[in-house]
């Protein structure tokens, strides 16, 4: 799916974007912190560009190129695209693109996580088939 943002100034109304590296890093480690997220959870390496529609809760956050991260706290691969898209609110992202789950050596889109349970200690990422599973919140702190 292409990203609605992006292609012409005209789709950008209302948007908040932020442009470099340092500036996109910061402005997704806020967005992490107001949605309830662990900062480490979409460790994207090289963002040239991410914004925000808070009318529609769409994000998106473009990368130099597409970069893999291996998590250690939970022994998986993640693979992102040199663009990755959502709708967010607190403590839910859905309609996700561009990111990947490598699992039993098949790379499995994740179109959705959140954190469902009382305590906040449970993050559950979901598949397009509604396939899901879920990481102790701590597995996923900046590392």
């Amino acid at each position: 799916m292409n990203t609605l943002v992006g292609r012409n100034n005209k789709d950008r109304q209302g948007a908040e974007v932020v442009y470099g590296a340092e500036a996109c890093h910061h402005h997704c480690m806020e967005l992490f912190s107001e949605l309830g997220f662990p900062k480490g959870v979409l460790p994207l390496k090289g963002l040239e560009e991410c914004g925000r529609i808070p009318e529609t809760g769409f994000v998106w956050m473009k990368l130099k190129s597409p970069c893999e991260h291996f998590f250690k706290g939970t022994n998986t691969k993640v693979s992102y695209a040199s663009e990755v898209t959502a709708y967010v609110e607190k403590k839910k992202m859905k309609k996700m693109t561009g990111v990947k789950s490598k699992q039993m050596l098949i790379w499995v889109p994740i179109s959705e996580m959140s954190i469902d349970d009382p305590l906040g200690e449970k993050i559950y990422f979901k598949t397009p088939m509604g396939i899901g599973k879920s990481f102790p919140v701590s597995a996923f702190e900046e590392e």
